[in-house]
C-alpha cells in the first residue's frame, strides 16, 4: 500500500491557487480538466517532496463546502516558522494559532481547512512579535 494524496474541495481555485501557492508556497504538479464531468482537478505538492501530494478538486457547479470536525488538517513541516508565518501574513493570510512557541502555528484556507505548520527539528527561540499574538477564530 502506497500513500497518493489528500483531496479537498475548493470553491474558488484561483484564491485557493494564491493561498496554497503564493502564500504557504506548495507547487502545481498537475492541472487536469474534465468537461463531461464538470470538474477541475489540481495536485500541488511542497517543493522537493511530490511524495505528499493535496488534490484541490473543483466542481465547476456550485455546491456547499461545509466542513466537518472527521476531518482535522494537513500538516507541513517549515525550515523557519517565523519567516512561513511572515510570509502567510503578507499574502493576507490570518494566523489561527501564531507560534508563540517557535514550534508550532495554524492558519485557514480560503475554503476552512486547517493547515498546520511545524517547525523542522524541534521549535525556535521564543520571540516577539509571535509571542504576543492571540488566537484568532478556531484551529
Amino acid at each position: 500500500m502506497k500513500y497518493l494524496h489528500t483531496m479537498v474541495r475548493v470553491t474558488d481555485p484561483v484564491a485557493s491557487l494564491r493561498f496554497y501557492c503564493d502564500a504557504l508556497g506548495l507547487q502545481v504538479l498537475s492541472r487536469r480538466e474534465v468537461p463531461q464531468g464538470r470538474f477541475t482537478l489540481i495536485f500541488l505538492a511542497a517543493p522537493g517532496d511530490t511524495e505528499a501530494q493535496v488534490e484541490l478538486t473543483h466542481n465547476w457547479d456550485p455546491q456547499p463546502c461545509a466542513g466537518g470536525r472527521n476531518f482535522g488538517h494537513l500538516a507541513y513541516a517549515v525550515d523557519d516558522i517565523y519567516a512561513a508565518c511572515q510570509r502567510l501574513m503578507d499574502h493576507g493570510v490570518t494566523l489561527s494559532r501564531p507560534p508563540r512557541d517557535g514550534h508550532m502555528a495554524f492558519v485557514r484556507s480560503p475554503d476552512g481547512i486547517s493547515i498546520e505548520l511545524l517547525q523542522r527539528g524541534g521549535g525556535l527561540p521564543v520571540a516577539q512579535p509571535w509571542a504576543a499574538m492571540p488566537n484568532e477564530g478556531v484551529w
